[in-house]
């Protein structure tokens, strides 16, 4: 059972929902209407969200800006410049998902993280965790996290990289992070996630954020 505790936060509402898939995504079929959706994919221009979310995530003292800025940002300018990038069906789901809906989106293996019981806060001064297989690492001060036992694993801006779904991952939790005043967003934005999981297969499951 995954559970998931939220630290008080005025300005954001965690929507997630855990998603296991049939085989390994690496092994997976590529589905057809997610292929199209990745193809044809249109960039939200939803200005008023997208100045939420960063407003959201400087709530706890982070700076959204520059390389730290919010993973939809990113996703919505790649979306400009032609179809969204292929990493894995579960990843790519997050991402188009992210596009589409102008929310940032985490993916997180479940079978990587140090247990299912997980909560969100802003992270403390001198917390960082490495978020690519180069090393890089992020300095996550004041930047809302999700956080498992071992310290935070996945965040708005980019996410652990000892969480991330590899090849032989099947157990998979998505995070909304959505701005309080665009709560039907996020619930819309999860319905489609949960939706075209299932298309492809997967067993999937709300999980309800508690505080």
């Amino acid at each position: 059972m995954v559970t998931l505790d939220c630290e008080e936060h005025p300005l954001f509402v965690a929507h997630a929902v855990r998603c296991v898939f049939p085989e390994p995504l690496g092994q997976l079929e590529r589905h057809a209407d997610l292929e199209a959706g990745l193809e044809g994919a249109v960039a939200s221009a939803n200005e008023e969200r997208r100045g939420l979310v960063r407003k959201m995530l400087r709530h706890g003292g982070y700076k959204p800006s520059g390389r730290g800025k919010p993973s939809s940002e990113y996703l919505a300018r790649v979306v400009g410049e032609g179809a969204l990038p292929r990493i894995n069906p579960a990843v790519d789901l997050g991402n188009l998902a992210s596009a589409e809906s102008g929310l940032p989106i985490s993916v997180v293996d479940l079978g990587r993280t140090a247990g299912t019981a997980l909560r969100t806060a802003c992270a403390a001064e001198g917390a960082s965790y490495v978020f690519n297989a180069s090393g890089q690492e992020i300095d996550l001060k004041g930047l809302l996290c999700l956080f498992d036992a071992e310290g935070p694993c996945a965040n708005a801006v980019k996410d652990a990289q000892r969480t991330k779904t590899a090849e032989d991952s099947t157990d998979c939790l998505f995070i909304v992070w959505c701005p309080s005043s665009e709560v039907e967003t996020g619930a819309a934005t999860l319905h489609r996630i949960a939706t075209m999981a299932e298309a492809m297969g997967a067993t999937c499951e709300a999980v309800a954020p508690r505080g």
